[in-house]
């Protein structure tokens, strides 16, 4: 399922021909260079950059929140300060670093604000099934999102979410370590203990589904 977020408000391509020239640059035009045409006033640009972002970061804030609702809530904060920054934009470092910066920094905040998605759960990324998709490999997809959902539960917070830089964000590893505040090594560490926490509490998990068939 593609997830179709709205964009902030004011920001809406005006017609097909827009939509044409968005689409040509969302396939041509570097990350940075569209911000920086943003920055000088160039909206489709911006509806380029939200389209090539928009899901991606969706997934990383929804399975970092473990909860839709606040998801959601950061997902238009963010956007929002992007928006709200672009004057002040340089290409220091990748977009994508800033842009996950800026998420982690919301996350962050809503945290301090507010931590009501604590004990809550409300994740299920993709559960429509679709006209031709055989149930039973679906049934199959939905119980290893699931187990993933369950084994991303059980880790520390920092090791969740350089996971989910890595996985959803597709961060290098220096990246990450920008993006969290922490050096290569110990971002490195982090993603080598999640990876092996999530094997072991996914494979627990298949083995006590085994034993209770």
């Amino acid at each position: 399922m593609i997830l179709t977020n709205p964009l902030p408000a004011g920001l809406r391509l005006s017609c097909a021909a827009a939509v044409s020239y968005a689409a040509v640059m969302d396939h041509r035009v570097d990350d940075s260079a569209l911000m920086l045409r943003y920055r000088d006033g160039d909206v489709e640009a911006f509806e380029a950059l939200y389209r090539r972002h928009n899901d991606s970061l969706y997934r990383y804030l929804l399975r970092l929140c473990r909860h839709r609702d606040t998801a959601e809530d950061i997902f238009q904060d963010v956007w929002g300060k992007i928006i709200k920054s672009r004057e002040r934009y340089r290409p220091t470092a990748k977009f994508t670093t800033f842009l996950y910066r800026v998420a982690r920094n919301c996350f962050i905040d809503h945290l301090r604000r507010n931590r009501r998605h604590e004990g809550s759960v409300d994740i299920d990324v993709d559960t429509q099934m679709h006209d031709g998709v055989d149930a039973a490999a679906e049934t199959e997809r939905s119980l290893a999102r699931r187990r993933l959902e369950s084994a991303l539960a059980g880790l520390p917070e920092e090791q969740r979410d350089v996971f989910l830089l890595h996985e959803e964000a597709h961060l290098s590893l220096d990246d990450i370590a920008h993006v969290t505040g922490v050096n290569r090594e110990t971002a490195k560490s982090r993603l080598r203990y999640a990876v092996n926490k999530l094997k072991a509490a996914i494979a627990a998990e298949i083995a006590d589904s085994l034993e209770a068939s």
